[in-house]
C-alpha cells in the first residue's frame, strides 16, 4: 500500500463517500420499485445526476470525489448482496437508531462467500473514472467485511463451512479479489466503511462484569482484526486503502456513542493507510486515543471528522483549528486531516439538511484545511 509521502492520501481535506440524493433519482427510484420505468432508465437517471454531483466536487477543489452512492440504496448491503454467495430478506426488524426507524432489508450466507466477477459496482466505477479529469482521483467506498458477521448475516455459517475461521478466510479472500479488481479497473483509492468498532464501544465497555459476554465482543474485535489485515496482505504498493469508523448515520440519527478508549488498540493493530475517525461531538470523546490508534506509524494519517454532516449549522473555524492543535498533542499535525465525521447519506433517505448546505459543509472542510496545512 501507499505511504503517506508518495501520494498524500488520504488528502488534508477528504470527502468521506455518501452524498444526498436528488429529488431525480429518489423519484426514479421509486417509480422503478412500482415497474413504472425499467432499470436502463433508472440508470440513466443515477448517470446524470452522478455526473453533475462529481462536477460539483471538482469545482470544490476537492482531490478524491465519490460517485455519492448513487448507485445504491443502502451503504453496505447493496455491495453485500452482490457478493456470490450472499442473500438478501426482510430482518423483519428496524435497526436501532436513535429516534428513527429504517426499512427493514438485510444479508444472510446463501453460500459459500467469495468474489464475483460481475458484481455491479465494477461497472458503476467504471462510469464513474470515465468522468475524473487527470490530477483528480476516484474513491470507492464499500462496506467492510465485518458488516457480514454482524447483525445474524452470517448466523447459518454452518451450513457451508466446518469452521467459523474456514469462513472468515473465505471472507478475506473475497474481499481481497473484489479490491483486486477495482485496482486492474484503475482504482487507486479505496475505503471500507465500518461501524463494526463504534458496535463493539458500546459492548465491549458494557459487558466489563460479564466476562462470558464481554469475551464474544473481544473475539469479535480479534476476527475483525485478522480478516481486515489479511484482505489487506499483498496489494499493490500504489493503491491505498482506508477505512471510515462510524458511528451510524441515518436521516440524522445516530446508532453508537462512547469514547474509542476501548478499541484503540484493535484500530492501530490494523494496517490501513488511514482512519477516519468521528469527532462531531462529545459522544465520541477525547482525543487521548488518538495515539494508540495512530500507532507510531509515520505512514498513517487519522482524519478527524470534526464538520457534522448531520445538521446544516456550520461550525466555527477558529473552534475546528482549536480541536485539531488539541489533537495535534496525541498525534503530529503532520499525519492528521479533515472531512465531515459521516457521509450526508448512508442511506437513500439522506441526512436533514439541503444539498447547498452540503455543499457548505464541504467548503468549510476545504477552508479549514488550508489555513492549518496549506492545503498540502
Amino acid at each position: 500500500m501507499t505511504t503517506l509521502t508518495e501520494t498524500q492520501i488520504p488528502f488534508r481535506y477528504d470527502v468521506v463517500g455518501s452524498l444526498l440524493r436528488p429529488a431525480s433519482l429518489k423519484q426514479a427510484r421509486a417509480e422503478f420499485a412500482q415497474g413504472a420505468i425499467d432499470a436502463e432508465q433508472l440508470k440513466q437517471v443515477q448517470r446524470a445526476e452522478t455526473k453533475r454531483v462529481v462536477q460539483k466536487q471538482i469545482d470544490l477543489g476537492l482531490k478524491a470525489v465519490t460517485d455519492g452512492e448513487f448507485n445504491r440504496s443502502w451503504w453496505h448491503l447493496d455491495f453485500l448482496w452482490g457478493l456470490t454467495g450472499v442473500g438478501h430478506y426482510d430482518y423483519q426488524q428496524s435497526y436501532k437508531f436513535h429516534g428513527s426507524k429504517t426499512r427493514t432489508d438485510n444479508a444472510d450466507l446463501v453460500g459459500k462467500v467469495a468474489f464475483n466477477p460481475n458484481h455491479p459496482f465494477f461497472e458503476s466505477f467504471q462510469y464513474l473514472q470515465s468522468l475524473v479529469p487527470a490530477g483528480v482521483l476516484v474513491k470507492q467506498t464499500i462496506p467492510s467485511p465485518t458488516m457480514l458477521f454482524r447483525d445474524n448475516r452470517s448466523d447459518n455459517w454452518h451450513e457451508f463451512y466446518p469452521t467459523w475461521d474456514a469462513y472468515l478466510d473465505d471472507l478475506a479472500k473475497a474481499y481481497h479479489e473484489t479490491i483486486l479488481h477495482f485496482y486492474e479497473l484503475g482504482c487507486r483509492y479505496l475505503q471500507l466503511d465500518d461501524t463494526t468498532w463504534a458496535f463493539l464501544i458500546s459492548k465491549l465497555n458494557a459487558t466489563t462484569d460479564d466476562v462470558t459476554a464481554h469475551q464474544t465482543y473481544v473475539n469479535l474485535a480479534q476476527d475483525a482484526v485478522h480478516v481486515i489485515n489479511t484482505l489487506l496482505k499483498d496489494l499493490p504498493d500504489d493503491l491505498t486503502v482506508t477505512t471510515h469508523i462510524c458511528r451510524g448515520n441515518f436521516k440524522s440519527t445516530y446508532l453508537f456513542s462512547g469514547s474509542y478508549d476501548d478499541v484503540a488498540d484493535y484500530l492501530g493493530e490494523l494496517n490501513y493507510d488511514g482512519l477516519f475517525l468521528e469527532y462531531d461531538n462529545e459522544r465520541a470523546g477525547s482525543f487521548t486515543p488518538l495515539a494508540k490508534i495512530w500507532h507510531h506509524d509515520a505512514h498513517k494519517r487519522l482524519v478527524l471528522g470534526l464538520i457534522t454532516s448531520k445538521f446544516p449549522e456550520l461550525e466555527d473555524v477558529e473552534t475546528v483549528k482549536a480541536r485539531i492543535a488539541d489533537a495535534a498533542k496525541q498525534v503530529p499535525l503532520a499525519n492528521l486531516a479533515i472531512s465531515t465525521q459521516c457521509g450526508f447519506a448512508s442511506t437513500e433517505e439522506g441526512n436533514i439538511l439541503t444539498e447547498d448546505q452540503q455543499w457548505a459543509k464541504l467548503r468549510l472542510v476545504k477552508q479549514v484545511a488550508d489555513e492549518v496545512w496549506d492545503a498540502d
